[in-house]
């Protein structure tokens, strides 16, 4: 444990530099130490020096290392340089008359850099006191460096005070660079000249100094830790049951989300979310190290290092709610070698022939980098197949971003996509901000419905996969990314080329393969399993006890046609769980439209689409008159009106506001007895 000195014991007296030779000329005699006139620091120095075997007659550091193994020290070290060069360099015309010179160290003691007068490089040169020079205690004995590592704490040393004989007719003052975190110590800056250049005032300069780089750590920490929780933003929002946690490139807590204590105490686990320890190893988390190196309850977990231009910014880590397995039991027996393609894939539940199809397909294109385009109506489980892919693929390690391409507005969906230079437009963060194509870079990024994209920002898209870089909006500089592309629609993408609604040369860049995603009415067999599965999640999450469907229930769910497919089915789950009255849930707590006796949902697929105008008009009100015909048909219910017209939800909402269908729906809703919306 180092030993702790007081204030008044820091700064050396040149006044007594006479006796203190006299000592040391003792002790390399053999004649034992005389400490009576030594500081206490000195003497403890000393005395370590001399349990290490350091040679007194030393005339400074040992040899600097090679070009190479400095670079991988100054890369090692690559915080404390960015932080503390600029400082440094600002003292340089300071330290310039005044015979000394500023150099910092890293914690084992290597000099990294040094600024200040120029006329002592040679005499430094001369004990070695350059870049690439270890000054640790046992390499050179006592010496402002060394010892403050020794004591972490502030010193001076002064001329005789030195432990060996080479360096006695130097002074320096030193003092540690501490983690503005978890207090560890990342450094030394140290002050050095000849003996004549002693000053107390040296010591002053290096604890400023040292404050002030501190400080600098401290920003530059919090910079890097905004630029990680935003592009972990989504995983950190998501709705899901997951555990999620973020962690700093050391391992340690940034933040987790509501589900993450709860879950890690179940396990036996104890998160203090305020604790600086790393959970793990970076080596460990980033996949660099085995895997026993993580403990036990981050073995299941799904670790994805986060990057930036190449530079680790920490780690996405996300512990599953519960593991459902795509395959029955004796399936996955059966064949083990596949057992790690189908964890990929896990949330996607059912084994119908259509959709093992569908996932085998995913599988086999999951590993290559080609673009991958999933077809399937609103509410199929896009998104799960695209993470899928993402889990399976070679970036799987890189971040896996998704954006809805027909919820947003044209700017709002172009800045979202691109992000923005600062002041770009009014409102704009004073920061600018990334974009989710930039933040996915390294990874996946996930465009649903990208038929519903604007034209006039289509070309942008292409540009990126094309040329692998973007420009920000406000931005004249390219940025380069690498991303995978996984996009997704329910249009018929080449219905909007040959109408040119589409770009032809976008289609066929995001098109290299598809992949279609069955309804759900065509795979009935499957409502089970998902009724299943999502009854144990839902209980789950509500804490409530196990419940189930009794028969008729059972035969209403199976017997609905869900035009909103496993979304509907989900929600009309959870629903009825909710309203149920206990563990056995009736027809009386099924939506309406599920619980009719011997009636099939309309079906956009088996019943013909409204009719169209008798009569020639504008688009517009073709459009709106459609629009309403489909509300009627549809008694109301949005999901059946937009499959009816072929577009999504999202901008069924956004034409109900435009053309004023407002009460169009309230009229529908209340025909069939709801409550007008």
């Amino acid at each position: 444990m180092p030993h702790t000195s007081t204030p008044m014991d820091w700064l050396s007296r040149p006044d007594k530099d006479a006796s203190v030779l006299i000592a040391w000329q003792h002790m390399i005699s053999g004649e034992g130490m005389e400490s009576g006139g030594l500081r206490s620091v000195i003497d403890h120095s000393w005395r370590r020096c001399l349990d290490g075997q350091v040679d007194p007659e030393a005339e400074g550091a040992p040899p600097p290392v090679d070009d190479k193994r400095l670079g991988t020290c100054l890369a090692k070290n690559a915080r404390l340089m960015d932080a503390s060069m600029p400082l440094i360099q600002q003292t340089r015309d300071f330290l310039a008359q005044t015979g000394t010179i500023m150099l910092l160290a890293d914690p084992d003691g290597m000099i990294l850099q040094l600024a200040g007068d120029t006329r002592i490089i040679e005499p430094a040169g001369e004990v070695r006191l350059l870049p690439g020079c270890n000054w640790a205690e046992l390499n050179c004995g006592t010496n402002a460096i060394g010892t403050a590592l020794a004591l972490q704490q502030p010193v001076q040393i002064h001329g005789a005070e030195h432990f060996c004989a080479g360096i006695k007719r130097w002074t320096c003052s030193a003092t540690v660079i501490r983690d503005p975190l978890d207090r560890s110590v990342l450094g030394v800056i140290d002050v050095s000249g000849l003996a004549q250049t002693y000053s107390h005032h040296s010591l002053a300069l290096a604890v400023s100094m040292a404050d002030r780089i501190e400080g600098r750590l401290g920003r530059l920490l919090m910079e890097r830790r905004i630029r990680l929780l935003d592009r972990c933003s989504l995983q950190l929002g998501s709705d899901r049951n997951d555990a999620v946690l973020i962690a700093d490139e050391h391992g340690r807590i940034v933040k987790a989300n509501q589900h993450a204590v709860p879950m890690l105490a179940q396990r036996g686990v104890s998160l203090n979310l305020g604790d600086t320890a790393p959970i793990a190893s970076a080596e460990a988390l980033a996949g660099n190290a085995s895997a026993r190196l993580l403990p036990d309850w981050l073995q299941t977990a799904r670790i994805d290092t986060i990057r930036d231009n190449g530079d680790v910014l920490g780690f996405l880590i996300v512990l599953p709610a519960a593991r459902h397995n795509l395959l029955p039991p004796a399936a996955r027996t059966a064949k083990p070698a596949q057992e790690g393609t189908i964890r990929s894939f896990a949330k996607i539940v059912g084994t119908s022939a259509v959709l093992r199809a569908a996932v085998e397909k995913a599988e086999k294109l999951a590993p290559s980098r080609v673009p991958i385009l999933l077809l399937g109506e609103t509410g199929v489980g896009k998104e799960l197949f695209a993470q899928g892919i993402h889990q399976n693929s070679a970036c799987s390690n890189g971040p896996f971003v998704a954006i809805n391409c027909g919820g947003l507005s044209r700017d709002l969906l172009a800045s979202e996509l691109f992000g923005y230079a600062e002041g770009a437009f009014t409102g704009a963060r004073k920061s600018g901000a990334v974009g989710k194509i930039e933040a996915a870079s390294g990874g996946t990024l996930f465009l649903d419905e990208i038929g519903e994209m604007p034209l006039d920002i289509q070309p942008h898209l292409l540009r990126v996969l094309e040329e692998g870089e973007i420009y920000r909006l406000g931005e004249n500089t390219p940025r380069k990314v690498n991303i995978r592309l996984v996009a997704a629609t329910h249009r018929n993408l080449r219905n909007e080329v040959a109408q040119e609604k589409f770009r032809m040369d976008l289609f066929y860049r995001i098109a290299v393969t598809n992949i279609c995603i069955p309804p759900l009415r065509e795979r009935k067999g499957d409502i089970s399993l998902l009724i299943s599965d999502w009854l144990s999640r839902l209980c789950e999450r509500y804490g409530i006890p196990p419940a189930i469907f009794d028969d008729e229930a059972c035969a209403c769910l199976e017997r609905y046609d869900w035009p909103g497919n496993v979304r509907e089915l989900r929600n009309a789950i959870e629903s009825s769980l909710l309203m149920a009255q206990g563990s056995i849930i009736t027809p009386a707590s099924l939506p309406p439209e599920v619980r009719t006796e011997g009636r099939h949902a309309p079906d956009a697929a088996h019943e013909p689409a409204p009719p169209a105008a008798a009569k020639i008009c504008t688009l517009e009100t073709a459009e709106a008159h459609s629009i309403r015909a489909a509300l009627a048909h549809s008694n109301g219910n949005l999901t059946k009106a937009a499959a009816y017209l072929g577009i999504a939800k999202s901008t069924l909402y956004e034409k109900i506001r435009k053309y004023g269908l407002s009460s169009a729906v309230s009229e529908t809703r209340n025909v069939r007895g709801d409550t007008p919306a």
